[in-house]
């Protein structure tokens, strides 16, 4: 049964991937690819972790070769295999009528990616982001999202963070904001550390004023 939620917060941080869009097809079909040509035993039936940055996961499958290089090639593949990226319900109604200085993107997915998957879903670039290739530390630890309120210039407690994969959670209320968790990727007891979960973006409605943004929702936490 949802409850019915209305917070305020100053500004909203999205992770990308499973949040904004749903890019899973072109992921395995590109992990799996890139598998195969690095000799990863079983390579067909790879299944990425997700939330992890590409960097990470090229670290953990292949210690032994040179991780940046390993990157460019993950990151070219899914470059160039962007024509089933899919818009998830809620997003494009939101993000284009949000302030834009109000939100930011937060995601584990490198610059370059981020600008071909917003690209080809047609959907708004944010005037403030915060990509995999510019932090030290991914999430599940909590700098992304340390880093992402500081751009958008208010406290993390001001900010509400919006994810779909545990690590994102994690990395989140680690770094003291509040956050909402979309189903899709992972279960709702998987996002159980999340203060709210939401099936889809589609019920959020907002208002914005000169103090910031009144979220209404419906949560089924």
């Amino acid at each position: 049964m949802a409850e019915q939620v209305t917070v305020q917060a100053k500004g909203l941080l999205f992770d990308n991937d499973g949040v904004l869009i749903s890019s899973i097809n072109s992921v395995n079909r590109c992990w799996r690819q890139w598998a195969r040509m690095y000799g990863i035993p079983d390579a067909e039936n790879y299944n990425v972790p997700h939330g992890m940055r590409a960097i990470e996961i090229v670290r953990q499958l292949r210690p032994d070769i040179d991780a940046d290089a390993g990157l460019k090639v993950i990151e070219d593949l899914e470059i160039a295999d962007t024509s089933d990226i899919e818009v998830l319900p809620g997003v494009r109604k939101l993000l284009t009528s949000l302030p834009p200085e109000r939100w930011a993107i937060v995601t584990s997915g490198t610059s370059r990616l981020l600008v071909a998957r917003l690209k080809a879903a047609g959907l708004p670039y944010p005037e403030r982001l915060v990509a995999g290739d510019m932090v030290t530390n991914g999430k599940p630890h909590p700098e992304p999202y340390e880093k992402g309120a500081a751009l958008l210039g208010f406290a993390p407690a001001e900010c509400i963070v919006v994810e779909d994969a545990p690590s994102g959670v994690q990395a989140g209320k680690d770094a003291g904001c509040r956050v909402i968790a979309v189903l899709g990727t992972h279960t709702a007891e998987e996002l159980s550390h999340a203060d709210w979960v939401v099936p889809t973006l589609e019920e959020l409605q907002f208002t914005a004023g000169p103090d910031g943004l009144t979220l209404s929702f419906p949560s089924v936490k």
